[in-house]
C-alpha cells in the first residue's frame, strides 16, 4: 500500500452582502467570501490538498476562474469532482485535517455540519474529517476581518 500526503491553502477577501460558505455550510454573517465560485476557502484548501497528494496540480488547473461554467458553482461540486479525479488514478482518502482562520464569526458551532457535509460529498466517514478553527488574535488580514483563510492536509492511499 502506498501513502501520499498533500497540503492545501486558500484565502479569500470578505465583503458585505455576500453569502458566506465554509465547509459546504452557509454561515450567517454580514460578510461573505469574494470569489468566482461560492468562495468556500475550506473546501478549496481540501481540494488543493487532495490534488497535490496525487500530483494532479491545483484547483485552478482543473476549475479555472476564466471558465464561466464555474461562476457561482458550489464548491461541494468541485470537491466531488476532485474525489472522482483521485479515484480515476486509483487513490482513496485516508483522512483530512484542516484549519479555518478568521476573526469572526465564531464557527465552532458549525463544525459538526461541515464535517458531515465534507464526509458525505467524499463518501468517507465523519471521523476521517477534522475541521478546526482559530483566530489570528486580531493580527493580519484575517484579524482585521478583511478575509478568511484555510489550510488542509490530506492523506491518500493507493
Amino acid at each position: 500500500m502506498s501513502f501520499r500526503i498533500g497540503f492545501g491553502y486558500d484565502v479569500h477577501r470578505l465583503d458585505e452582502g455576500i453569502p458566506f460558505w465554509l465547509g459546504g455550510v452557509r454561515i450567517p454573517h454580514p460578510k461573505g467570501a469574494v470569489g468566482h465560485s461560492d468562495a468556500d476557502v475550506l473546501i478549496h484548501a481540501i481540494c488543493d490538498a487532495m490534488l497535490g497528494a496525487a500530483a494532479l496540480g491545483d484547483i485552478g488547473t482543473h476549475f479555472p476562474d476564466s471558465d464561466p461554467s464555474y461562476k457561482g458553482i458550489s464548491s461541494t461540486i468541485l470537491l466531488q469532482r476532485c474525489r472522482e479525479l483521485l479515484h480515476s488514478k486509483g487513490y482513496e482518502i485516508g483522512n483530512i485535517d484542516s484549519t479555518i482562520c478568521l476573526q469572526t464569526p465564531k464557527v465552532r458551532p458549525f463544525i459538526p455540519r461541515m464535517r458531515k457535509q465534507i464526509s458525505a460529498k467524499l463518501g468517507i466517514k465523519e471521523n476521517q474529517v477534522s475541521v478546526k478553527a482559530t483566530t489570528e488574535e486580531r493580527m493580519g488580514f484575517t484579524g482585521r476581518e478583511e478575509g478568511v483563510s484555510a489550510y488542509a492536509v490530506v492523506l491518500i492511499q493507493e
